[in-house]
């Protein structure tokens, strides 16, 4: 992620309790990459709820196992699937029983609109259900707010802004189960407005967002942006930004022709804007280190270690100097 990503931005880490069970809460702009990025920036260890489709081969559904990942089954998936969830949930009850924590989208699915969808009740079974199965257990609930410039941009720049905590307790114990219901999703939902760039989904969301871009603001600054929305103050209209180290991009195509064309066949079938990101990550964390080794052992071959051994950190240094230098396309792709 560190050589992948230019900045990664991170408040509110100190609102995370160090102990005891916690679910974090996040808005789901891009994929799968969003669990990765909150997970590599966060103290505790995660486990997951996505969606059941990415499951479906026993390979994968194996591979994602061991990552922490479990399959939440939607109407969209089967009236038949939903019945699988309830084991699901018992698994989720016994993750807060052992005081660890659970990262869910409580919008349902993914989307790359900048704005804060209804959330979806679900998430109030398993914490309400938990409770109720462990009636002194204490449960902490955490928004989480995900940021990108620009989420199919590379390189990437996201922020990742951790939430004042909620006591899910403090809802049941005062209210009725329905009332108790509403008040919880409305008091996540506020605070994830606050969290990343909301702009509200109405007849003026496409005129806001490219006046945002026409102004070039940094999205991952979500307070400043939140604010210009706020008072409809729209900054005036600035030029893009000129990438000067466009040259250092055709070098690293070259050094890494074959994960580049891998990458581009690749592409052709992702078939949703909000994978691009996902795919694209994946593809080359697991291509550009193999043929990276691949090239440097044919370099120490011929020329032997000294030579291979510069190849390989100039390689590095290469990625790593794009990646942190050059400009984030700033327009935003919904």
């Amino acid at each position: 992620m560190f050589f992948y990503a230019k900045k990664i931005k991170v408040t509110g880490k100190n609102n995370i309790p160090k102990k005891g069970a916690v679910l974090f809460m996040a808005n789901h702009p891009n994929g799968l990459i969003d669990p990765l990025f909150v997970t590599t920036n966060n103290p505790r260890t995660n486990h997951f709820l996505v969606r059941a489709a990415v499951f479906k081969k026993p390979i994968i559904k194996k591979f994602l196992g061991t990552l922490n990942l479990m399959p939440i089954y939607r109407i969209r998936d089967g009236v038949k699937e939903l019945g699988k969830n309830k084991a699901i949930f018992n698994d989720c009850f016994e993750i807060f029983r052992r005081k660890e924590t659970l990262l869910i989208f409580p919008e349902g699915s993914h989307d790359c609109r900048r704005t804060i969808r209804p959330l979806s009740k679900g998430f109030t079974r398993i914490v309400f259900g938990a409770l109720e199965k462990y009636p002194n257990l204490k449960i902490t609930i955490i928004p989480v707010g995900i940021t990108y410039q620009n989420s199919t941009a590379y390189p990437s720049k996201v922020a990742i802004n951790y939430g004042k905590p909620i006591l899910a307790n403090s809802f049941l114990e005062k209210d009725e189960l329905i009332t108790a219901i509403v008040k919880i999703k409305n008091a996540v939902s506020a605070q994830l407005k606050e969290l990343t760039v909301h702009i509200v989904n109405d007849e003026n969301y496409t005129q806001k967002l490219a006046e945002l871009n026409s102004a070039q603001v940094d999205f991952t600054d979500v307070l400043a942006v939140n604010k210009i929305l706020e008072n409809e103050e729209f900054p005036p209209a600035k030029n893009p930004i000129k990438n000067n180290f466009r040259f250092l991009y055709y070098i690293l195509i070259l050094n890494n022709l074959i994960p580049f064309v891998i990458w581009k066949q690749v592409a052709k079938k992702v078939d949703e804007i909000e994978f691009v990101d996902t795919f694209r990550f994946a593809v080359n964390a697991i291509t550009v280190p193999i043929f990276l080794g691949l090239q440097t052992w044919l370099i120490s071959y011929f020329y032997g270690a000294k030579i291979s051994f510069c190849y390989t950190i100039i390689s590095l240094l290469l990625i790593l100097t794009y990646t942190k230098l050059a400009p984030t396309n700033t327009k935003s792709n919904s």
